[in-house]
């Protein structure tokens, strides 16, 4: 992706540098889980053994991974940041796709007649209080709609690399342009009418509702790519690059490497497959029509 040189976003909030005080870890409808720990390979074993546990107490740990979107609001004090740090290649690289995105979205909501808010990038480092409750690396990227602000620690980006096989730019890319996606959810009003009736629901319902969402928010990350290839700027293999990390943090794939064995009614994100082919589908149509994960297909 050639990005260098484009506009920077200045939506963008810098908590590095902020410890968060002591609280509870309260605001998440279920229980974050991250894709793997803070310890790389030691990471991997405390998240198996915490698969386990959750799973026998009817908690499906892969609600949060990759970014639920999907977050109950509850008020909390939030800590005041710090000076930002220096900044860096990645820094740049994460201004730059968020600013792609609020060029995309601004004019397709234009062409709906409807204004376009964006949204508010915070990075933080190791956890975080957010309008939905205390979060930390471990939870992965993550979209509340409380505030209408995307969380990132992108040394996930690193870990999305080494310990899940999907490397490159546009990967990262990818994962952003997918939170964006669940702000859209929330401008437009999915994600808000569709919580309220997971609040109602089943869990096996609650998470059929969840796939949805998720899948959408795949889709509007592939008509983000639609508008950038448009554009130019796309290098070849970036495409490849997205739809490799679409299928690496499908339910099925993680859910097979955490714990050996796939439970499809406990899918709150969807399979690898649904994710590429929803990516797939934005990325060809380009149209919020075409989007619509809850039409039957």
């Amino acid at each position: 992706m050639r990005w260098q040189g484009r506009r920077e976003s200045s939506n963008i909030e810098d908590r590095r540098s902020e410890t968060p005080g002591l609280v509870r870890q309260t605001g998440f409808r279920g229980v974050g889980v991250g894709l793997i720990g803070r310890g790389g390979l030691k990471g991997v074993v405390v998240l198996v053994i915490l698969y386990i546990g959750l799973s026998f107490f009817g908690y499906d740990p892969s609600r949060f991974l990759f970014g639920d979107g999907a977050l109950e609001t509850k008020s909390q004090p939030e800590a005041v940041s710090k000076t930002p740090a220096e900044t860096t290649e990645r820094d740049r690289f994460i201004a730059t796709v968020l600013a792609e995105t609020e060029d995309t979205w601004t004019t397709i909501f234009h062409k709906i007649g409807r204004s376009y808010r964006p949204p508010v990038l915070v990075r933080f480092r190791g956890s975080i209080q957010s309008k939905c409750g205390f979060a930390d690396a471990a939870t992965g990227p993550f979209y509340c709609p409380g505030d209408q602000k995307l969380y990132l620690d992108d040394r996930f980006f690193d870990q999305l690399s080494q310990d899940f096989g999907a490397p490159g730019e546009f990967a990262q890319a990818y994962v952003i342009a997918h939170e964006v996606g669940h702000h859209v959810q929330t401008l437009l009003g999915t994600l808000g009418t569709v919580n309220a009736q997971r609040q109602r629901s089943d869990n096996v319902t609650a998470n059929a509702l969840s796939v949805r969402i998720e899948l959408q928010a795949d889709c509007y990350a592939g008509i983000w790519a639609h508008y950038t290839d448009e554009k130019g700027i796309l290098d070849a293999g970036d495409i490849d690059a997205a739809l490799n990390a679409a299928n690496k943090i499908g339910d099925d794939v993680l859910q097979k490497r955490m714990r050996g064995f796939v439970v499809p009614d406990s899918f709150t994100h969807g399979s690898a497959k649904q994710r590429v082919s929803w990516f797939q589908m934005g990325l060809t149509e380009g149209t919020l029509e075409r989007c619509d994960t809850f039409k039957e297909r």
